[in-house]
């Protein structure tokens, strides 16, 4: 009995070596400038920081470092803080960085199957199959689907609004407003969140934003540090009900459609049609959707697209991209609300460039008129820059990569296959190299003449390179139609629940501690 209780112990011994202890060794071993991987784990665990000042920190604790050693979750990254790197890491060399870190597991169709999480040749065939459905025309097509949610939000709070301003927590508000418009243009169905929050899609939503908010809960950090394990023992991050519900929508979708012969300009349209090998691009696109749009790799255009859509794909595709809207649509559109109501001048200048295209257009705004309204896209771009959706990007070498050195004291540095990449984004964008004044909101930062002057590479709100965000062009669309909607009725206030300055929260994703309060008031 002694020897059996002897072997286990000297195999978990072992194991935790493995796991815990011979990882913190990988830059040392390597003579690269590193810092204290526990060090790191008690800030994200046990000290008070948000993930915006560990981003932050890490970004300015070693000014005179073009990169250095770190770790995520003790796995070893090299944290890439000098812009020129980062873009031949993203863009130049992609061919050696072309995969994400995620928490996949084969066992979970939402976060191995998407497009997320596709690594390799299986990543390259989706992005391709996929990239035609997010286009410029097709989101002309899916405008009239946002607009009329848009209108039906505003008409909603226009008709509860009394003679003085009403109150609302505003990632709340527009996680509403989402999850209407990606279950119409993702799925082709109609819900109104606002009059009634009980609806399956928004319930489905919350319980996936509140999986996120517990990405470091237990579930959560043994898909972190044991994948293999959690795989064999089929412990996944979601719950078994959230993937069964929207498989069940996208299969019975796909029945109506195909029997009815059903068109209607959504995602789940543009999925059936990719699986028949009808989905094209159509020519050039007409315009962006903004300063912030990330334009599609002519590599993704000119692939052969070869992946087989089924049913199980389709879903894990409409999936994350439910997942992608709800959640950061509604925080770039409550942070921006938030920025307005603290100053109301650039408020004005917004409300004035809404007020004169409506009146050019008969109190309506098309979707040509609404991209050239360059104010709007201004104040979106600069919500974006000082509160970007992703704090960080991450990648993984996927074949050895030589660093040659540039600076004294550097030497040439062997990236090896496996080892993960961090380029910090909120970083960059709250360095005032790039940025003076980090800290103010100033939308002018984006006018045709100071834009410009932006360095490349410095303002990454949707990523870099072929594996930015497919999504962008989505997410501004969505948000410009709302706000100016909104904006045309309302005016957004301050309270005595706003607070000033904002205090973030500790969570693996943007968000301020006990949520962005404002008010609205009839115009």
């Amino acid at each position: 009995m002694n020897t059996v209780w002897l072997i286990i112990s000297s195999v978990v011994v072992y194991l935790f070596y493995l796991k815990f202890i011979k990882p913190s060794f990988y830059w040392k071993q390597r003579g690269v400038f590193h810092v204290n991987p526990y060090s790191r784990l008690i800030r994200v665990f046990f000290s008070d920081k948000t993930f915006l000042d560990i981003i932050r920190n890490a970004y300015e604790e070693f000014p005179c470092k073009r990169y250095y050693g770190s770790f995520q979750f003790l796995r070893p990254s090299l944290l890439v803080r000098d812009l020129e790197l980062a873009k031949k890491i993203t863009i130049k060399d992609f061919d050696h960085f072309h995969d994400h870190f995620t928490l996949a597991n084969d066992n979970d169709l939402v976060l191995s199957s998407n497009l997320f999480a596709l690594k390799g040749e299986k990543w390259r065939d989706m992005r391709s199959t996929l990239s035609p459905a997010f286009s410029s025309s097709k989101m002309k097509q899916m405008f009239v689907l946002m607009t009329e949610t848009a209108e039906s939000f505003t008409d909603y709070l226009v008709a509860s609004s009394e003679n003085k301003p009403r109150e609302y927590e505003t990632k709340d508000l527009f996680t509403k407003y989402t999850n209407d418009v990606i279950a119409s243009c993702a799925f082709g169905i109609k819900c109104d969140s606002l009059r009634e929050d009980k609806n399956e899609f928004y319930k489905m939503g919350q319980n996936i934003s509140n999986t996120f908010k517990r990405i470091l809960s237990l579930k959560g950090l043994l898909n972190v540090f044991f994948p293999k394990l959690c795989q064999a023992l089929g412990v996944g991050v979601f719950d078994d009900a959230v993937t069964r519900f929207f498989k069940r929508i996208v299969v019975d979708t796909i029945s109506v459609r195909e029997k009815g012969d059903v068109v209607r300009p959504d995602m789940i349209h543009l999925l059936m049609e990719a699986r028949k090998g009808r989905l094209k691009y159509d020519g050039a696109d007409i315009g962006t959707s903004g300063f912030a749009t990330v334009d599609e790799s002519n590599l993704m255009q000119s692939a052969k697209r070869k992946i087989d859509l089924t049913d199980d794909v389709i879903t894990a595709q409409a999936l994350i991209f439910f997942i992608a809207g709800f959640e950061t649509s509604s925080t770039l559109l409550s942070f921006l609300s938030y920025e307005l109501a603290l100053n109301p001048a650039i408020q004005k200048h917004l409300q004035d460039e809404i007020d004169e295209t409506m009146k050019l257009n008969g109190g309506q705004i098309k979707y040509d008129e609404l991209l050239k309204m360059k104010y709007v896209d201004q104040v979106i771009s600069e919500t974006l820059r000082k509160y970007p959706p992703a704090l960080a990007l991450n990648r993984i070498c996927t074949k050895d990569y030589l660093i040659p050195a540039q600076l004294a004291r550097e030497t040439d540095l062997l990236l090896e296959k496996g080892c993960l990449v961090a380029i910090p984004v909120y970083g960059f964008h709250m360095d005032p190299k790039y940025f003076p004044e980090p800290d103010k909101f100033d939308p002018e930062r984006f006018n045709e003449e100071n834009k410009q002057r932006i360095v490349s590479g410095s303002y990454l709100p949707f990523g870099s390179g072929p594996r930015n965000c497919i999504g962008s062009r989505f997410a501004l669309l969505e948000s410009k139609v709302v706000i100016v909607n909104l904006l045309s009725k309302f005016n957004i206030v301050r309270t005595e629940k706003t607070q000033v300055p904002l205090q973030m929260a500790r969570s693996a994703f943007i968000s301020a501690k006990g949520g962005v309060w404002v008010a609205l008031q009839k115009r």
